[in-house]
């Protein structure tokens, strides 16, 4: 099948991709000519573990191509839209100009029959609104909804091998083909058993922005455990391994640290209270804002943790972050909660440096005043204390006795909980975390 993929963004790169590697014919169309530039030479624009990989093999069977002309999409069975939606400047509702700008440009384009499978995560209401415009630009053209739920990192097997594929479609014929034509694009996956589930355009637009919620809440109630744990003397990390045991509870995602960051969670749950409280019903979802206060805490309370063992006396400390992506295997610096505490702590007068594996060049742009290093031990040389905030392999094996050598003060703050407490004290460190004593 022919398909398009509109946005060549961190989705839709990894989508146009997985979609070729299928069999499928695909042409991509974004508007920022750096990315496509660089697509077509068969690299990807971002950070992504497998996706170089996979364009390289992509690339050998001629089955991608990119472009900035919309026009180039004409001809394809289906069109998926994956462009950004992100927080508004003026409050918490998602910005929805590039959802509008690509549909509108699209439609110029569209033939009859043809399919529009939107992945771009949206307010609830937002595809009925799309669609009146999808089925007047073409005879029989019709709007489903396919939300897309990518994990960075892991966004390569997501897509090839999704834990489960939602259609929101219309009732009638119209909707039994915009399933059938998405069937024919994941019928690879839906071969390996992959559930189904079609639906309604809000119960499927509410799909992810509940599901993003969900993790959110799970994350921050660990968070919120932290703080008591470390009031009351306990460690959160063995009351986590207690709670998780539970199978109604269960363990993912309940590891307490630096909160979530991201161009995802925290922009889509407070999307959520927005569309939420315009509809009249905010007060269903009002526990989500304690869900981002929670989370905004951690960044504070990771700051008076650093001051704390700094003596009191931040400025002029030389101080090291290791992380600067929100997650790791990723270059991802929006939202950072990391990125986050090293502007704080150098806003209070401390010489931080920065270490990432993948996301200097990001975080340089985003704030170019802090100092960064690309070489592990030239960044851990002489510091007063030592931030683990993104939980990289990297740093999970630095070796306490050799980092021990090159270090001012054995000082080191466990943001994620990631590191062995045991092998760092045995060492000499001194060792802080969030949540345990």
């Amino acid at each position: 099948m022919k398909v398009s993929v509109i946005g060549l963004g961190y989705l839709g790169a990894v989508h146009a991709a997985s979609m070729a590697s299928l069999g499928h014919d695909v042409v991509g169309v974004d508007v920022d000519a750096g990315r496509v530039a660089a697509l077509a030479a068969g690299k990807a624009p971002f950070f992504e573990p497998g996706l170089d990989d996979l364009l390289a093999r992509v690339e050998a069977t001629g089955r991608l191509t990119v472009s900035t002309d919309m026009s180039a999409v004409a001809g394809a069975r289906v069109h998926f839209m994956c462009v950004g939606t992100p927080q508004r400047d003026d409050g918490n509702a998602a910005d929805l100009s590039f959802v509008d700008t690509a549909t509108a440009a699209l439609a110029a384009h569209l033939g009859p029959g043809e399919v529009v499978a939107g992945k771009s995560t949206v307010p609830v209401g937002t595809a009925a609104r799309l669609a009146e415009a999808v089925a007047a630009a073409a005879p029989g053209a019709v709007l489903a909804w396919n939300p897309e739920f990518l994990r960075e990192g892991l966004a390569v097997q997501d897509t090839l091998h999704p834990d489960r594929l939602v259609y929101g479609v219309p009732e009638g014929p119209a909707g039994e083909r915009a399933a059938a034509a998405l069937d024919e694009v994941y019928a690879a996956p839906l071969a390996e058993g992959v559930p189904r589930i079609v639906t309604d355009y809000p119960t499927a637009e509410l799909v992810k922005v509940a599901a993003n919620s969900f993790l959110a809440t799970k994350i921050s109630f660990i968070n919120a455990m932290a703080e008591l744990c470390e009031v009351a003397g306990g460690d959160v990390t063995r009351l986590a391994d207690a709670i998780g045991h539970d199978a109604r509870i269960g363990r993912r995602f309940l590891n307490a640290g630096l909160g979530f960051g991201g161009g995802c969670l925290p922009k889509d749950i407070r999307a959520f209270m927005a569309r939420a409280d315009e509809l009249g019903a905010g007060d269903a979802v009002a526990f989500l804002g304690e869900v981002d206060a929670i989370n905004t805490r951690r960044r504070a309370r990771m700051v008076e943790l650093a001051t704390e063992v700094l003596g009191g006396m931040v400025d002029g400390a030389e101080v090291t972050v290791l992380g600067a992506a929100f997650k790791p295997d990723s270059d991802d610096v929006r939202d950072s909660p990391a990125l986050d505490v090293a502007t704080r702590l150098a806003e209070l007068g401390a010489a931080v440096t920065v270490h990432d594996p993948q996301a200097i060049d990001n975080a340089r742009a985003k704030r170019p005043d802090l100092r960064y290093e690309r070489d592990l031990e030239e960044a851990l040389a002489g510091a007063d204390a030592v931030l683990v905030l993104t939980e990289w392999q990297d740093y999970k094996e630095l070796d306490p006795e050799r980092v021990g050598v090159l270090v001012a003060q054995r000082t080191v703050l466990d943001g994620r909980n990631a590191l062995s407490r045991s092998a760092w004290t045995a060492a000499g460190w001194r060792y802080r975390a969030l949540g345990r004593r």
